[in-house]
């Protein structure tokens, strides 16, 4: 009768285990999915290509900058400022497109990530496709 007892504790406290290494693993799974790969936001930038790149230590990733001008709040009244917008790119195609046409006017499209990847690059913006050259 002893060992019933002793049998049902064990079968109950594996179940328990079982349980919560699975909601564990699940709440774990959420988190990573909804941190780098879920689309924060999306939208259109536009301005002067300042470079593109590829580097990295171990994984070699494409990266730039466009410079987007624009009246700024903090400076004196009618003075134009710059303001930067680095992002990374995936697509190999679009980098060579980018490359290419160094120092023209673009409106690229990209994603807005929560963090980011390494193999993805180094910023949590993703350059997916320019819409327009000038």
């Amino acid at each position: 009768m002893s060992e019933d007892i002793y049998q049902e504790k064990k079968s109950g406290f594996r179940k328990f285990i079982i349980w919560a290494l699975l909601i564990i693993f699940l709440f774990g799974g959420i988190t990573i999915w909804y941190k780098y790969f879920f689309v924060f936001g999306e939208g259109v930038k536009s301005g002067q290509l300042n470079y593109v790149v590829k580097k990295g230590n171990i994984f070699k990733t494409y990266e730039g900058k466009l410079i987007q001008q624009g009246f700024g709040n903090n400076t004196k009244s009618g003075n134009l400022t710059s303001y930067e917008f680095e992002f990374s790119i995936e697509d190999k195609d679009v980098f060579k497109q980018l490359e290419s046409n160094s120092g023209k006017s673009f409106d690229l499209h990209y994603k807005e990530y929560h963090g980011t990847i390494p193999w993805r690059g180094n910023t949590v913006y993703v350059v997916d496709k320019v819409t327009n050259m000038k």
